[in-house]
């Protein structure tokens, strides 16, 4: 008697443990299958804001930027006796360029034609150097070993840094920024610092602030790659970023 109760205690526990089992094999399986849909779901919104900012490039450049050249080269061609007729068509013109100018940087903004033609490296530089020229944050790039990166992950590296010099400049009120490059092991490596005023990530995160960092998170996780941020207030800001490029 004693040996079948026992029997049947043992029994009822295998199938108490079974569905245990089951149970957390299912939630981590809907994890995987959840946090898969999210990556998709990012991948497929970021693919879309480049392509737009792509055609928004490709408009800019080779539509309206021919167009207002034509404009200008008409008013220029016009002949007035009056002073002062002469003058306005002088400011016009001086307008135009200036629209043309500003219609060039947002080209350029919305896609670097160097990362097209150059690659990253050179897309990086010469955009450090764009910044350099416009604020007093001294920026130091280190090219620890020359990288070699695929062409499909070279514009969200660019972002990347894009959004921490962007970030930097903003909000931590850094006087320096230091930005190292390499590749080891099949990976990137990127590694920033700066001693800007720091913050409280879980605060940052929580606010319309938090959005920058989200997207280097969302862009990073779509590379399969790592991002470790280390920052406190009153302490600088140091990001990580691990990304694997073979």
């Amino acid at each position: 008697m004693e040996a079948k109760i026992l029997n049947i205690t043992l029994y009822v526990a295998l199938i108490i443990t079974i569905i245990i089992v089951y149970f957390f094999v299912s939630i981590i399986r809907y994890h995987r299958r959840y946090m898969k849909l999210q990556r998709e779901k990012i991948f497929a919104e970021i693919t879309i804001r480049e392509n737009e900012r792509k055609r928004i490039a490709g408009d800019l450049h080779d539509s309206l930027g021919p167009l207002l050249s034509a404009v200008k080269l008409n008013i220029s061609s016009v002949e007035v006796e009056n002073a002062a007729d002469r003058e306005v068509l002088e400011k016009t013109g001086g307008y135009l360029d200036e629209i043309i100018g500003s219609m060039r940087r947002i080209s350029h903004d919305l896609l670097p034609s160097t990362l097209e033609r150059r690659g990253l490296l050179e897309a990086i530089r010469e955009f450090l150097q764009q910044v350099k020229n416009k604020q007093s944050v001294n920026i130091q790039l280190y090219v620890v070993k020359e990288i070699s990166v695929p062409k499909e992950k070279e514009i969200h590296i660019f972002r990347m840094i894009q959004e921490i010099v962007h970030n930097t400049i903003k909000h931590a009120q850094a006087r320096n920024l230091q930005i190292g490059l390499s590749e080891e092991g099949g990976h990137l490596l990127v590694l920033t610092k700066d001693d800007g005023q720091g913050f409280d990530k879980e605060k940052v995160l929580s606010g319309s602030l938090g959005l920058g960092l989200r997207s280097l998170e969302s862009r990073c996780e779509i590379l399969n790659g790592v991002l470790t941020l280390d920052s406190v207030p009153g302490g600088g800001t140091n990001y990580f970023i691990k990304i694997p490029v073979t």
